[in-house]
């Protein structure tokens, strides 16, 4: 019987869930998998590329899609492992997906992606950091004080930014309380039921 390598793709970006961020190891388990990793970057990729009106939103998208996903074998490195271990993405990425419907095109973009010569790899590139910073934002948000100093060191990312927009929304992350959307949104509380205007 003949492998069906794209549903053994399918099984193995599910896996994604499963995988932590590296930096898991000093802050806590409390930090995003890999697969979540993966949503926010597409999200913040295409309010990026709105924001600066470039870039093809297709091919941002499949290469957020595509930008991690080395890690489901090569693993995830944080900034201090990264002195010592070397890793093979692009044999990753090239066995990730050999006899698969997407190799040709998915390969590519993340070359392409990992050369950051495009503005769409760019974007992705910028989204990619900003997720960090959000996160770190949730996480102080919840009480992880101790995260304070990383989010200093983080100052040395500002001027890795390719676009504009990121260094605006980078500004903007780091003065927001994740929880306002929460907070402002239509609730009981918020023009519902048990609004003060109800009373």
């Amino acid at each position: 019987m003949k492998k069906n390598r794209d549903i053994q793709f399918l099984f193995e970006m599910g896996c994604l869930r499963f995988i932590p961020r590296a930096w898991g190891q000093m802050f806590g388990p409390s930090f995003s998998n890999l697969a979540e990793h993966h949503l926010r970057v597409m999200w913040l990729s295409i309010i990026i590329a709105k924001m600066e009106n470039k870039g093809d939103m297709e091919k941002i998208l499949k290469m957020a899609l595509v930008h991690d996903v080395g890690e489901s074998r090569a693993g995830d490195v944080h900034y201090i492992s990264r002195q010592y271990t070397k890793r093979d993405e692009l044999k990753a990425i090239n066995d990730i997906f050999k006899d698969t419907s997407l190799s040709t095109e998915m390969v590519k973009l993340w070359q392409e992606y990992d050369k950051k010569l495009s503005i769409e790899a760019k974007i992705v590139k910028d989204a990619d950091f900003l997720d960090v910073d959000l996160e770190l934002q949730e996480q102080l948000g919840k009480g992880e004080n101790h995260l304070g100093p990383w989010k200093k060191m983080r100052k040395l990312v500002f001027p890795k930014f390719y676009t504009s927009s990121a260094k605006k929304l980078w500004k903007e992350i780091r003065k927001s309380n994740p929880a306002e959307w929460y907070l402002t949104a239509p609730s009981r509380f918020n023009g519902g039921d048990m609004s003060p205007k109800k009373n």
